[in-house]
């Protein structure tokens, strides 16, 4: 725990060039084609980068993840942004596991984005969150998710190790993959500089991932009840092909 409590406090330095921008984007062009939403949920919220502009932008928005540390550092964020009452947004931050989350009422649309739909090994458990995402939308309601292509955790076993080396952070990543299982396990060592005293800390992280074929995907939904799906690549409004590292699905309930 006290690892993933520092991996919490560094998240957003390590994760700063990550696509949310991109992301919001992405899904308002969906919503303004499905409808615009007013209750969103983002379900693996984590640090809040993408759940906390939604709520700037005047969306009532749920932000839900397993990790009461990602969760605690959302907070804070949101408690300190100065535009945090403007207009009619808001957030509401919950732990729960994103398999079976529930809310006191169904919302007009949920959102997984940053592939946190590939942290769940199993079958079962993707298609546990499928149902209760299900049950979470209004009928006509649209579920946003993307997930790393089979082929692009193929490309980190190929490319790693990885580094990063700055003044305040720096790590090492290794990974092994498992093609039985399209299944990677990726080795953080990370190092942050205690501003207090100059000195380094070092903690080490492990995650592990598992791509699915994305025919399993369309299955899986439509078997938990989602009435059409749709399905992307790298943010772009396209059928994915064979170099398609992040698909997108846009499911409706």
């Amino acid at each position: 725990m006290r690892a993933y409590r520092q991996f919490a406090l560094v998240y957003d330095r390590l994760m700063e060039d990550m696509p949310y921008a991109e992301w919001l984007r992405f899904a308002r062009q969906c919503w303004e084609l499905a409808g615009i939403p007013e209750t969103v949920v983002d379900l693996g919220c984590g640090t809040g980068n993408i759940a906390i502009p939604l709520a700037k932008s005047g969306f009532r928005v749920f932000g839900i993840d397993l990790s009461a540390d990602m969760l605690a550092v959302a907070r804070s964020k949101w408690d300190a942004s100065p535009h945090r009452y403007t207009g009619n947004g808001s957030i509401r931050w919950l732990q729960q596991d994103m398999r079976d989350w529930e809310l006191p009422e169904q919302v007009d649309a949920v959102l997984s984005f940053c592939d946190c739909i590939n942290y769940l090994l199993e079958e079962e458990d993707v298609e546990a969150t499928f149902r209760a995402t299900r049950r979470g939308l209004k009928d006509g309601g649209l579920f946003l998710f993307d997930v790393h292509a089979p082929r692009q955790l193929e490309r980190y076993a190929r490319e790693q190790p990885f580094t990063f080396n700055e003044r305040d952070i720096a790590y090492i990543w290794t990974s092994e993959y498992s093609p039985d299982r399209r299944e990677i396990e990726h080795h953080l060592t990370i190092f942050t500089r205690d501003d207090r005293d100059g000195k380094y800390i070092r903690f080490e992280e492990t995650h592990i991932q598992r791509a699915y074929e994305p025919e399993w995907i369309r299955g899986a939904l439509l078997r938990a009840g989602f009435s059409h799906v749709e399905m992307y690549a790298d943010f772009k409004f396209e059928a994915p092909g064979e170099d398609a590292e992040r698909l997108f699905f846009a499911a409706t309930a």
